[in-house]
């Protein structure tokens, strides 16, 4: 991967995806600055590890302000920011409205203020990147979970007008992946039913966002695009 003596920002990293990806940015090298919102025992091996930790509530405006503001006392450079952090909330009659701003806030906002108070640091370093983390439910929609799947979304219309906006100093580009991990309360037929949907038929892991990221912060001809990692699921 490209050296940089600028740190990565990742966001959400306290856990599953986010964890791996940290840990691996750190084994190739790379300071990491990470955000979390839980106390969880991968923010402690993080932090082990040598990574800066800060604690991030993107659900509200003032949330991600105060972020921002804490992460340029540690910092006044980036070689990139990976917007991984994402919530799933169920939605209800009594807790849509709500469940739909704290998603869009999350997956839209966050990334949005983030972006814009933050390419001042990103310009420091060269080469540059943004990714952002959506989802390939958003190729084809979703009845189930509508608020989820429009926000991210909206993050990857995000990936195009930042990416027109930044060129050429900062690359910016959006991964989407399908199902990578299972839950530990996950029964034998729903993995079954999952698996089942890709051409793969796999549970691949963590460590294909780390590929696909790795990807996408070598590569210097690659902008606005959307990488998918969906194990085929296009195709079936």
């Amino acid at each position: 991967m490209t050296s940089s003596a600028a740190p990565i920002l990742i966001t959400g990293a306290g856990q599953r995806v986010g964890l791996h990806c940290a840990q691996r940015l750190l084994e190739d090298g790379h300071r990491v600055i990470f955000s979390y919102r839980s106390e969880r025992p991968g923010v402690q091996t993080l932090r082990d590890l040598g990574a800066i930790g800060l604690f991030a509530d993107f659900s509200s405006e003032a949330g991600i302000v105060t972020f921002i503001s804490q992460l340029k006392t540690h910092t006044d450079s980036l070689r990139a920011i990976i917007h991984n952090a994402s919530e799933w909330l169920a939605e209800t009659t009594d807790t849509d409205a709500a469940a739909f701003t704290r998603m869009f806030n999350v997956h839209m906002l966050a990334p949005y203020l983030i972006n814009l108070h933050c390419a001042d640091l990103l310009e420091r370093s060269s080469p540059a990147d943004i990714v952002h983390i959506s989802d390939d439910v958003t190729r084809k929609g979703s009845s189930k979970h509508i608020g989820y799947c429009a926000s991210k979304a909206g993050l990857d219309s995000l990936t195009l007008s930042f990416a027109a906006r930044y060129a050429p100093g900062i690359k910016v580009n959006t991964i989407a992946p399908a199902l990578l991990l299972f839950n530990a309360n996950d029964d034998a037929a729903y993995r079954a039913k999952a698996l089942a949907k890709s051409a793969l038929g796999i549970e691949p892991g963590s460590e294909v966002i780390y590929q696909s990221l790795r990807y996408l912060l070598d590569n210097p001809y690659v902008t606005g695009t959307t990488l998918t990692v969906n194990g085929g699921r296009h195709i079936k």
